[in-house]
């Protein structure tokens, strides 16, 4: 049941990493016109929570600083996750 919800966990950490690094692709390649995209629409309504959670953690970050702390967190836990569901 541990190793379970491990990897449910690590697999959520996993979508919302990669739905980031699509959403920073997506800023790259679109540019101005990626507000009207659908699809960064899509991955700015995933990504928003744990956005918004990082930046009230680490208020001094602000615009794509936030984005790149919550990837930085985000792949952190993935492999911590990843290293106690060897242990379990």
């Amino acid at each position: 049941m541990l190793l379970f919800l491990i990897s449910a966990v690590r697999a959520i950490i996993e979508m919302l990493g990669l739905c980031l690094i699509g959403q920073g692709m997506l800023y790259i390649v679109a540019g101005r016109g990626r507000e009207s995209n659908r699809i960064y629409q899509l991955f700015d309504l995933i990504t928003r929570a744990p956005r918004q959670l990082v930046a009230a953690i680490l208020p001094g970050f602000q615009g794509k600083a936030v984005g790149v702390a919550c990837f930085v967190i985000l792949l952190l836990l993935w492999i911590g996750l990843a290293f106690l569901r060897k242990i379990v």
